[in-house]
C-alpha cells in the first residue's frame, strides 16, 4: 500500500523533524518494520502486532512460536527485534555504569524495569552505592520461582562490605505483571534493613518491578 495523507507524517521524517519521542509505539515499530504484509499498511501491521501481543514490551519479549501464530515475522526480523530488546538492557547498564551518580528516580526505574520487567522468574537485585550516591555495581543476587525468591540479608550485607558500599536500593520483579508488595516483600524488607544498619549501610529504596509499573517502598514511607 502507499503512502496516503490520511495516515499523517510518516514516521521516519516525523522523527528526524520532531525526535524519537514524539512518536507513538506503533510509529517507532513501523520505522523497524519498514514494510507491512501484502495489502496491509505498515502502520496498520504495527498496530496490529502491538495489539496482538498487548504492549510493545510484550512483543519484544515473545517467542518465535508467538510470531509464528500472527505471521509477517520471519526469523531475519524476529533475531532484529531480539537484538533491539538486549540492546535497550544494555544500554541501560551502561549508562549506569558510565554516569555513575543515579540522577533521578526516574532513571533507576527505567534501568529496573529493563533488567527485570521481562524475567519469567522472582529476582531480586541489589545496586551498591558509595557514600555519594554513586553506582559501585549491581548484582542479581537471588534468583527463585515463579511467585517466591528466596533472600538472605547476610549474603547482602556481606557484598556490600566486600564492595565498600555506604547504600543499596533493593530491587525485585513480579512475573504476575502486578508491582504491588506482599506482605512477605515488606517483612524480608526490614530484616535487609536491621541487618545493613548493623553495619551502617544504608538502604535507600526498595522497587518492585511489574509489567509497566512499579511500587517504591521509600514513596510509600516504608524506608
Amino acid at each position: 500500500m502507499e503512502w496516503s495523507e490520511e495516515l499523517g507524517m510518516p514516521p521516519r521524517e516525523k522523527l528526524l523533524e520532531l525526535g524519537p519521542r514524539a512518536l507513538s509505539d506503533v510509529e517507532l515499530l513501523a520505522i523497524f518494520l519498514r514494510t507491512g504484509k501484502p495489502g496491509v499498511h505498515v502502520l496498520v501491521f504495527a498496530h496490529q502486532l502491538i495489539r496482538h501481543f498487548g504492549s510493545l514490551r510484550q512483543l519484544l519479549s515473545a517467542s518465535l512460536d508467538d510470531f509464528r501464530e500472527v505471521g509477517g515475522i520471519g526469523l531475519a526480523k524476529y533475531a532484529q527485534l531480539c537484538a533491539i530488546a538486549e540492546l535497550a538492557r544494555r544500554y541501560f547498564s551502561c549508562q549506569i555504569a558510565e554516569e555513575k551518580t543515579l540522577l533521578s528516580p526516574e532513571m533507576t526505574r527505567d534501568f529496573l524495569f529493563s533488567q527485570l520487567a521481562d524475567e519469567e522468574r522472582e529476582v531480586f537485585m541489589v545496586i551498591f552505592l558509595d557514600n555519594q550516591n554513586r553506582v559501585i555495581s549491581h548484582s542479581r543476587m537471588f534468583s527463585g520461582t515463579l511467585a517466591h525468591v528466596e533472600v538472605h540479608p547476610r549474603e547482602i550485607v556481606r557484598e556490600a562490605m566486600k564492595r565498600n558500599a555506604a547504600a543499596v536500593i533493593l530491587a525485585h520483579n513480579h512475573p504476575s505483571g502486578k508491582a504491588e508488595p506482599s506482605r512477605a516483600d515488606r517483612a524480608i524488607t526490614d530484616r535487609i534493613m536491621r541487618s545493613c544498619q548493623f553495619m551502617d549501610i544504608r538502604v535507600l529504596d526498595h522497587l518492585v518491578i511489574g509489567h509497566g509499573e512499579s511500587v517504591s517502598f521509600a514513596e510509600r514511607g516504608w524506608i
